[in-house]
């Protein structure tokens, strides 16, 4: 019965396969007579066949080609996405040594903070809602990012900016003004389409004023909100208003439009004077002339900065003392206690040998040229001895400029402006705190290019600093370099929330369109291969998860976790 059935299934499959080929002949045969002879109409028939079969044998050979086509790019595409996750993502760390003077993807990458389409221009300054004064505070680049953050305000509250008031009164004592540092003409001009800014309010309108103008101060990093709450009722009703001590008043965390104002102010609208930027540049020129590429370092290793976040790196009783009647002088900071604990916590700067230590490490040569930025380092020459030995072309300004320096020496803030222009030019720059010179001139790094910016990883190098006399220095080299895994400058480092926007200026740093060819015009650092190093960056980041294609840092490490395991060999 089962075959029986079968049978008749297969038969009826035969009929209708026939049946179909009888149509599919019969339409062909319809198609070529079409009102023709009987004998024309078997010529034209093989005509339709030889036409159907050319059409197949085109199709036949046109797919083959889509299909190796498709092939080809496929491979492209992953070729690419490995090489990316590896470069890229990774920070240069993921497979094969480093490039330890460039970042390789930072060609992918480019500083925009151009205004958007819906971005409403400014209000003239007597239509706008009153002047805002700012009182700065702290050193230079305090002040600086003070500045920066005052031309977001006037654009929030629709104010006039007066051109801001250095501060005269903090630690460092100088009385330069504004125009002594920057150009302020320049500074006008530049942000005339963001706000209005005026270098003094107007006499006739001061002397009309029924009273002085008022005197606020705004709690650290504010929102916008606040300033529409409660700065600028005042400022309608008094129409002038003066912010004191204005340093970090304002959110970190802005809008896009805001955050792209900070940057067009921070990295375009400060303009150095004449006089130090020719001797800045006349600087860098010495630097460049004695050598092809530079690096510059940021010790900050003063006796007022280790004083004040309670570094201590040994010495006994009486550096402990100095240290503490330092302190003393900011009446706000309580007593530290002074036991290295800061330092394990990774809130201290290396020592200048540590910093040269990590630099050799890293795969600088001794022969590699420095510039060192830096006021009076606590210990003297003494202190900096061991760093100019791992680096005997170690250069100061002081050094460099001689009797050209003489005039700026009064003040410290031009002092730090010439420095500012040295640290910007160099090809590496390490920033050894978190200082605001560091932040700012890390960010504008970034900005512009993504220069390499070596950002030392206190705390880990820390621990393996007091392990040094216990490992070889091959093994010493290898646990720097996985220590400063994230902390190169790499584009895509990732970053904690509460990152300064300054030194992480995220809204402003764009990415180019890919493109094939720049995964076959890659070729391998020349760099940082020493024989001992070899293989040494091959190790994986075994400290990370992978989220949408970004290597994000494990929750639990490194700041969570112990260092047992990064020390032991």
């Amino acid at each position: 019965m089962g075959e029986s059935k079968a049978w008749r299934g297969g038969n009826q499959r035969k009929k209708v396969k026939k049946s179909n080929e009888q149509h599919c002949w019969w339409w062909l045969w319809t198609a070529a007579e079409s009102g023709k002879g009987q004998r024309r109409g078997r010529a034209s028939w093989s005509v339709v066949c030889g036409v159907v079969l050319f059409a197949l044998g085109l199709i036949s050979l046109f797919t083959g080609h889509v299909a190796s086509n498709l092939e080809w790019y496929s491979q492209k595409l992953a070729k690419h996405r490995l090489w990316y996750n590896n470069k890229v993502l990774v920070g240069g760390f993921g497979h094969g040594p480093i490039d330890i003077w460039k970042s390789q993807s930072s060609k992918f990458y480019y500083g925009c903070s151009e205004r958007g389409p819906h971005y409403a221009p400014p209000v003239h300054e007597s239509l706008s809602n009153g002047y805002l004064l700012i009182a700065a505070s702290g050193g230079l680049n305090q002040q600086r990012t003070g500045i920066t953050d005052a031309v977001v305000v006037a654009r929030i509250l629709n104010a006039t900016l007066v051109v801001p008031e250095l501060d005269h009164n903090s630690f460092w004592k100088d009385d330069s003004d504004f125009a002594n540092i920057f150009d302020v003409d320049w500074f006008i001009s530049f942000l005339a389409k963001d706000i209005p800014v005026v270098k003094r309010v107007p006499d006739e309108y001061m002397r009309s004023l029924e009273k002085p103008p008022y005197t606020m101060r705004v709690p650290r990093k504010s929102e916008p909100q606040y300033y529409l709450d409660e700065v600028l009722p005042t400022l309608l009703r008094r129409h002038v208003v003066q912010l004191t001590k204005f340093d970090y008043r304002l959110a970190s965390d802005l809008n896009e439009e805001l955050q792209r104002l900070r940057c067009r102010a921070n990295y375009h609208a400060f303009r150095f004077t004449k006089p130090l930027q020719n001797l800045g540049h006349k600087l860098v020129m010495k630097m460049r002339n004695m050598a092809k590429r530079y690096i510059a370092v940021h010790l900050r290793f003063e006796p007022d900065f280790l004083a004040f976040y309670g570094c201590y790196y040994g010495g006994g009783e009486k550096v402990k003392h100095e240290l503490g009647e330092i302190r003393k002088r900011w009446i706000n900071l309580p007593e530290a206690s002074l036991d290295g604990e800061q330092r394990k916590r990774g809130k201290c700067p290396l020592t200048p040998h540590e910093v040269g230590l990590m630099l050799r490490a890293l795969g600088f040569d001794n022969d590699t040229y420095i510039f060192g930025a830096f006021g009076e380092i606590y210990g003297g020459e003494e202190t900096l001895q061991p760093l100019k030995k791992l680096f005997p072309n170690f250069y100061t300004k002081e050094m460099l400029a001689g009797e050209e320096l003489q005039p700026f020496l009064p003040f410290s803030s031009r002092l730090a402006a010439i420095d500012y222009i040295v640290c910007d030019e160099s090809d590496v720059f390490v920033t050894n705190n978190n200082g605001n010179m560091a932040k700012i001139l890390a960010g504008q790094r970034r900005y512009m290019g993504h220069k390499r910016t070596i950002r030392p990883n206190a705390r880990k190098l820390s621990a393996l600093f007091m392990q040094r006399e216990k490992m070889s220095w091959t093994t010493f080299s290898s646990k720097v370099k996985a220590a400063q895994r994230g902390f190169m400058g790499e584009p895509d480092e990732i970053q904690s929330r509460r990152a300064d926007f300054h030194e992480y200026p995220s809204s402003c740093i764009c990415k180019k369109p890919f493109k094939l060819s720049d995964v076959d015009n890659q070729t391998d650092s020349e760099y940082g291969r020493n024989e001992e190093d070899q293989g040494v960056n091959s190790t994986a980041q075994t400290h990370g998860i992978m989220i949408n294609g970004v290597v994000m840092k494990d929750a639990s490490s490194p700041e969570e976790k112990e260092d047992d395991d990064f020390l032991a060999d």
